[in-house]
């Protein structure tokens, strides 16, 4: 449409157009197929990619395009060059692995922001940050963080001083570290994990199952001998930290080689995956390979059909390949299978000690299955209601006390783990 002569010559004066401030709360709909992040817009299917601006900005931002606040920025910043922008959004442009091609692409000098949960606003129900951002137009630089002032219920320290988060820009991923785990002639598949996703908001889609059949998304890695020590760490970097509306964005990162000499985090890793609530390995979808005791050490009822986790924990693997004609394109290269006993820190072995009490108690009593698993334990104590769905308590004193003593030392497990993850780049601070 046609511009006002007072706006149109302040726009094609690059003069005037330092002191121009565009404010804009763009839209959130998204050609995309999962709930949006707002409830002012809507996914619809080609919503973003049926406009013109969409075509004509594709191939400079690529799939970032496909979200309409994007295409407002990119716009602004093409057509408008040298404005400042004031905008409300998320923090998609700035951590969001989609918009790399956007950030090479639109470069401003970030001045000050802030951010609030999304739940402040008016309909909207979601946990994460919202925020406020200035950017200058005449300054291009490229984005790699910015800090921006935290207000909310606790926006203040004890010393009444404004807590500040920082954003970082990411690149490589967590996802895509698993991922080169793939390639590697495994001996034995015990397991899959889903991988949906590198954010804290994605984290409940984080677990193990017998079988990429039960998986409800197509994400995900086979877990075999040759890569379980990096499955158990991504595993326990994703849960050891609570998601809260601050970090729900955060992306999980591809990390340093500095974990690959640490054979305490790597058992730590290790311990808390076994006991942790996301293992949801059943023996009723096939063999159960995840078993951490012997018969003995559980007094159980029968031999187990797999006593893989044991060999595994007591360096009796073996590491040699199959044929290696059935696994074409398949690497030998190095994996982390332990050839001596592992040794477990003290708060690793407390996790043991709790789980090998409850697993006792489980072997105590009638009609069990001996090859349970954790999950299996747990729906044999507490039961399902007529959904099938497993319930959250049990009537079985003894077993609410023996789960809770498992619970508490995972929690104490899931804290010393926690520096670990900044520490080797899987998360920034």
């Amino acid at each position: 449409s046609k511009l006002p002569k007072p706006l149109k010559d302040i726009i094609d004066n690059s003069e005037k157009r330092k002191k121009l401030v565009i404010y804009i709360n763009p839209p959130y709909a998204e050609a995309a197929s999962t709930k949006t992040v707002a409830s002012s817009g809507t996914n619809k299917t080609d919503v973003a990619v049926r406009t013109e601006i969409y075509q004509q900005y594709k191939n400079s931002i690529g799939i970032a395009g496909r979200e309409l606040f994007a295409q407002f920025l990119v716009r602004i910043y093409k057509e408008i060059p040298g404005s400042i922008i004031a905008q409300f959004s998320t923090l998609k442009a700035i951590q969001g692995p989609n918009f790399d091609k956007f950030r090479n692409y639109y470069k401003a000098e970030f001045k000050k922001g802030f951010i609030v949960p999304a739940d402040t606003f008016d309909n909207v129900k979601g946990r994460f940050p919202i925020g406020f951002m200035i950017w200058k137009l005449d300054n291009p630089q490229k984005i790699e963080k910015i800090t921006c002032d935290v207000f909310s219920k606790l926006d203040h320290d004890k010393n009444n001083t404004v807590v500040k988060k920082t954003f970082c820009t990411n690149s490589q991923t967590i996802n895509q570290w698993l991922i080169s785990t793939r390639n590697r002639i495994p001996i034995k598949t015990i397991g899959y994990i889903s991988c949906k996703g590198n954010d804290f908001q994605n984290n409940n889609f984080i677990f193990l199952i017998n079988n990429k059949i039960q998986l409800p998304h197509p994400r995900g890695t086979w877990v075999t001998d040759k890569n379980l020590i990096e499955v158990v760490m991504y595993l326990s970097v994703r849960h050891c930290i609570k998601a809260t509306w601050l970090n729900d964005r955060d992306q999980f990162l591809y990390p340093h080689d500095g974990w690959m000499e640490d054979l305490e985090f790597q058992n730590d890793c290790l311990a808390f995956t076994l006991f942790h609530g996301q293992n949801r390995i059943t023996s009723t979808e096939g063999v159960n390979h995840w078993i951490p005791f012997t018969e003995a050490e559980v007094k159980a009822q029968e031999r187990f059909e797999s006593h893989f986790m044991t060999d595994f924990i007591n360096g009796k693997t073996k590491i040699g390949n199959p044929k290696k004609d059935e696994f074409e394109g398949f690497s030998t290269e190095k994996s982390f299978v332990p050839q001596e006993p592992l040794e477990f820190s003290e708060t690793a072995q407390a996790i043991f000690d709790a789980g090998r009490a409850l697993w006792k108690y489980y072997h105590q009593q009638e009609n069990i299955e001996v090859n349970a698993s954790l999950y299996d334990i747990k729906a044999h104590f507490q039961g399902r209601n007529a959904k099938g769905r497993m319930n959250n308590k049990s009537s079985d004193g003894e077993y609410t006390h023996l789960l809770q003593n498992l619970r508490e030392a995972l929690h104490t497990l899931a804290k010393k783990i926690q520096p670990k993850v900044y520490e080797y780049g899987f998360l920034k601070r």
